[in-house]
């Protein structure tokens, strides 16, 4: 408990003096709300907004939570094929890299025209937002598996399924979980730019409303609702890391 606080109590203090200082500013310059909502006011918004906000941020969470796991499976699924064959790997790799050039809210309107404004569509949005740090980790978490026990495991003649179950796989694990850590924060924002292009419901379609009325104070306590769903998924994932990685690389130094 005492480690815990120890780690947890700079940055709470840091944020607690920002946002009294950002209080304090509007408070003296006595800054339109419309323009910059002081931070007492965005926490008035937010609790007399709680029941709404509440269905808003369900259907977020409900989106989210698929398109990770099925844009973590798709990467997890692309980083074992391309390791296992070596060929693909060396055709598919540039592309994949490419893939990651073209910003996802451009291609979420095309997503929309071609599979229309159901679940689809959002869903492949926040799985090409998640599957790349996955892949791209996990891969190299494969190629740093110890070179001696990688030839050790070939000279008592382990075929390429052993090595990859029982060496290269457990080998990848703190790497994977890295990737995954990053697409868990990445697939709150795909799955709020999917809600953008076309939703009637979530935190994104929310967004959108309280823009076009100009409520600063609202876009506010949404983007607040966002910073929260993402630190809620990175330490559900940092958890799951905790139980089932047992060494790192720090570790055995």
């Amino acid at each position: 408990m005492k480690s815990w606080w120890s780690k947890c109590w700079p940055p709470f203090v840091a944020v607690l003096f920002l946002l009294t200082i950002w209080q304090l500013c509007t408070t003296f310059f006595d800054i339109e709300q419309w323009i910059l909502p002081s931070p007492y006011a965005i926490a008035q918004e937010a609790s007399s907004q709680s029941v709404g906000l509440w269905k808003h941020t369900l259907a977020t969470i409900q989106l989210t939570v698929v398109g990770f796991i099925i844009g973590t499976l798709v990467g997890l699924l692309i980083a074992i094929v391309l390791h296992m064959t070596p060929f693909l790997k060396s055709a598919l790799y540039p592309l994949l890299i490419l893939s990651q050039n073209v910003p996802t809210i451009a291609l979420a309107p095309l997503l929309m025209i071609w599979f229309g404004f159901g679940l689809l569509p959002k869903i492949i949005v926040i799985t090409l937002v998640c599957f790349f740090p996955v892949s791209l980790a996990m891969m190299g978490g494969l190629k740093q598996t110890d070179s001696t026990m990688l030839s050790y495991m070939r000279m008592i003649g382990a075929n390429k399924r052993q090595i990859f179950v029982k060496l290269e796989l457990p080998h990848s694990l703190p790497s994977l979980f890295s990737g995954i850590k990053i697409a868990a924060t990445y697939s709150v924002m795909g799955a709020v730019i999917a809600e953008w292009i076309g939703s009637d419901k979530g935190i994104g379609y929310y967004m959108m409303l309280q823009k076009a009325s100009y409520r600063t104070d609202r876009m506010f306590v949404a983007i607040a609702i966002i910073v929260v769903l993402s630190l809620i998924m990175f330490s559900l994932i940092a958890l799951l890391e905790k139980w089932t990685v047992r060494w790192t690389p720090q570790q055995e130094k």
